[in-house]
């Protein structure tokens, strides 16, 4: 039996699903790549994607290349097919490196109100205001008061962790907060990620509809007399 193609070609069956490869069919770890069909001489004079989705998120203190990194290291696991999951990998960047800022400035917020919990542990050595004083030199870096502050606490049966479990205990709101807050980053990023699965999930279903429809365009007839 023959197969006859009808009326409607092959190619307007298979239209109807979105030509540009899902990045899901990419070896891991392909080089971020635009799906779209070579650029016209016009492209070179398009605005480059960092402008059309905005600067780097830096603050004062941060490093611009690491972020460089992270968003280049991510594009290659993900291998964005289209400018939409480009868009979804910034995304996915951004909230990567808010994270981890979360965590530095945590780190950064008991080193900076260290003298609060030392101080906290000298008032039971000290008098209060003796103590006080000697926790700001001691954070300031004076080799009088380190020499001091070490030698209390040795006494004392204590080390410096005393005085960071005080300053965590002074600061316990900031730090739950700056903890919920990474939480949220995460999730939201991997909400981000979960999308871009669901999307090329889809794109895969659309490929085997589009596939059904071709074969669907052919019926057996049989042959004509004489022929083959």
């Amino acid at each position: 039996m023959a197969r006859k193609p009808h009326l409607r070609s092959v190619a307007a069956a298979s239209a109807a699903v979105t030509p540009t490869p899902s990045a899901a069919f990419a070896a891991p770890g392909a080089a971020l790549a635009a799906a779209s069909a070579p650029a016209s001489p016009s492209a070179t004079t398009r605005t480059p994607r960092r402008a059309l989705l905005g600067p780097r998120p830096l603050i004062d203190g941060e490093d611009g290349n690491n972020y460089d990194v992270i968003l280049k290291r991510i594009s290659a696991d993900v291998a964005p097919a289209d400018f939409v999951e480009e868009i979804w990998v910034r995304n996915v960047a951004d909230l990567v490196w808010e994270s981890v800022r979360l965590r530095r400035l945590k780190s950064q917020l008991l080193l900076a109100a260290a003298h609060e919990g030392l101080a906290r542990v000298l008032t039971s050595l000290l008098d209060w205001t003796i103590a006080r004083q000697l926790s700001r030199k001691w954070v300031a870096g004076d080799e009088e008061a380190l020499g001091q502050v070490e030698q209390l606490l040795g006494q004392a049966g204590l080390t410096i962790d005393a005085a960071m479990a005080e300053t965590l205990a002074a600061r316990i709101d900031d730090v739950e907060r700056i903890d919920r807050m990474v939480i949220i980053a995460e999730v939201r990023r991997d909400a981000v990620l979960r999308e871009i699965r669901s999307r090329r999930l889809a794109f895969g279903q659309a490929l085997c509809r589009a596939s059904e429809a071709i074969d669907a365009e052919f019926e057996d007839v049989a042959p004509a007399p004489g022929g083959a």
